[in-house]
């Protein structure tokens, strides 16, 4: 997920580059939360009942920007795939006139960076903990809210000096969110924003900046199926923060990626299977400190597809028609 992250973990870790040419840790210009990966969750809660979900992901892409490597005049390839398994708890509980409900899931991630990086970590990600989140019916107008506050706590894999050599990261992410959903006659019209507030990398001092994620669904559901657009968008809103262990230099401080897509899902009653995919149109970055007189921003920019699977495990009164439950 967090594949420039990957890039400049494994350069600064294992000096797989010139130290003429690349001498400082790039910095996190990455995400710790693929981008596109909660499209299609609307702002209500099931009902009660603890559910299940596995997700699986593929992303192929190439590093876009002034600083991304180029070789033969081909910019340098990124792939991932990831799963991922979670649980999400409904308990029935009313909190300020919301419906309260928790959400836990461990990914595994593996990645692969072409010319002239030449790496393929993989390993466990962190694991992500929503201890809150609030849904509230807006009355009978069809629209729902939700508010909810999650952490990625550093339990991933690491390794080098400064703990980006795999795909974990040393430090924990903290991640507000809001969503706003229409859900009526089949409609499913939601925006959902959340920001990734980081903190201190504990081994060298470096503070990625914030970034923020705005994920957008348009679908409808006849019948068992269910169709339409998605889209996102991803971009870092405020500077990283170098250290001395870097002598203050930074690498992207900021970048703006934009994506569009469709999703299909279809309920076959014990569980619900959709599917996605996307493709990013636009992506930008910026704000490096300048190497030979040249910017070395970069971010990944390329096209992902998504699969989630979501059933309930357990539920407090008789069986009920299972809805589309929640993926992370």
């Amino acid at each position: 997920m967090k594949l420039k992250l990957l890039l400049i973990g494994s350069v600064a870790a294992c000096g797989l580059l010139p130290r003429s040419a690349q001498s400082f840790e790039f910095g996190y210009a990455g995400y710790a939360q693929k981008p596109g990966l909660v499209v299609g969750n609307g702002a209500s809660n099931p009902p009660p009942g603890l559910y299940a979900f596995d997700q699986v992901f593929t992303y192929q892409a190439k590093l876009a920007g002034p600083g991304a490597p180029i070789i033969d005049g081909n910019a340098t390839s990124v792939h991932a795939a990831a799963a991922t398994a979670g649980l999400f708890w409904v308990p029935g509980w009313t909190i300020f006139g919301a419906s309260y409900d928790a959400v836990i899931a461990q990914p595994w991630l593996m990645a692969d960076l072409g010319d002239p990086i030449n790496i393929n970590p993989a390993g466990l990600h962190n694991t992500f903990i929503a201890p809150i989140e609030l849904s509230w019916k807006l009355g009978e107008s069809g629209f729902y809210a939700r508010a909810g506050l999650g952490l990625y706590a550093p339990t991933g894999a690491t390794s080098g000096a400064n703990g980006l050599g795999n795909v974990g990261t040393p430090w924990w992410v903290i991640q507000p969110n809001v969503q706003l959903s229409y859900l009526r006659d089949g409609w499913n019209l939601t925006a959902n924003l959340f920001d990734e507030i980081n903190t201190r990398n504990p081994l060298t001092g470096y503070r990625s900046g914030d970034i923020l994620h705005a994920e957008f669904t348009a679908t409808r559901t006849v019948g068992k199926w269910t169709v339409g657009p998605v889209a996102y968008y991803v971009g870092q809103i405020s500077n990283d923060k170098s250290s001395s262990f870097y002598g203050g230099a930074i690498n992207t401080n900021r970048y703006n990626v934009w994506a569009a897509g469709a999703l299909v899902g279809y309920d076959f009653g014990p569980a619900t299977l959709t599917v996605w995919a996307t493709s990013e149109i636009s992506a930008s970055a910026s704000g490096g400190t300048p190497i030979s007189g040249s910017d070395p921003a970069s971010i990944s920019k390329g096209i992902s597809l998504f699969a989630n699977l979501s059933y309930r495990l357990w539920s407090p009164d008789a069986p009920a028609t299972p809805s589309a439950g929640h993926h992370k």
